[in-house]
């Protein structure tokens, strides 16, 4: 059987890694490898949290998420890579869908999900990861992909800051088919609070048209950092 390896980016995640690696740990699995904490160079109660529940604490040595999660893998033993951000919970049969997908043939794909928040509209926005389009992706539905197609790929662009996740999948997707995983996995409405909906919708909107585009990483890093304020 495959073994999986979960690597988690973080940066000051002091808040929401114990109840990830709390879970994490919890569901029962004959597959995980092991569980990685990829750190930035936090400096909170991250990297003290990660060893209390004794994971994997990696100090990268370059920050941002794609070079930290590069990193990751570097030192991971599993077959199977799954990147999971310190907000987000998969469902509970994480390992087992993974293990199914790559039984059905698939090397990559992500699971739905749905907000911490009742929030109406993030219910639509929730909807839209049933979908295929490369707009109703991303890093925030724990994407798995096998190693050999990683290596593949590449990796990410370790000097993305920005649209990595992204990026990844549609190199991924000029090379072998997708799988969405239709189980709901919960993550943060965090990025929503202080913030007005429509705000970020369309700071996503017009980033993602940037991205296809073909813009620069400092274009697209500092449109976004100036439409969210």
């Amino acid at each position: 059987m495959a073994t999986v390896s979960v690597i988690i980016p973080t940066l000051n995640e002091a808040e929401n890694l114990p109840q990830l690696l709390d879970y994490l740990q919890n569901i029962p699995n004959q597959s995980l490898a092991e569980i990685i904490v990829a750190d930035g160079g936090s400096t909170d109660a991250t990297c003290r949290i990660a060893m209390e529940y004794n994971a994997t604490l990696l100090a990268c040595p370059r920050t941002g998420r794609a070079a930290q999660m590069n990193y990751g893998v570097q030192q991971a033993t599993g077959k199977v890579l799954q990147f999971i951000h310190a907000d987000t919970q998969p469902p509970a049969s994480n390992f087992h869908d993974i293990i199914e997908a790559l039984q059905e043939g698939f090397e990559i794909g992500c699971f739905t999900y749905r907000f911490d928040s009742n929030h109406p509209l993030l219910r639509i926005n929730s909807w839209f990861t049933h979908l295929h389009p490369l707009w109703c992706r991303g890093g925030d539905q724990a994407i798995f992909i096998t190693r050999r197609l990683f290596n593949q790929l590449g990796g990410y662009k370790a000097h993305w800051k920005i649209m990595e996740e992204y990026d990844l999948l549609q190199r991924a997707r000029q090379h072998t088919s997708f799988k969405i995983i239709r189980k709901d996995g919960l993550v943060s409405a965090r990025k929503y609070k202080g913030r007005n909906y429509l705000q970020v919708q369309v700071a996503n909107f017009i980033v993602f048209n940037m991205f296809l585009r073909g813009c620069s990483q400092e274009q697209l890093v500092r449109t976004y950092k100036r439409l969210l304020g």
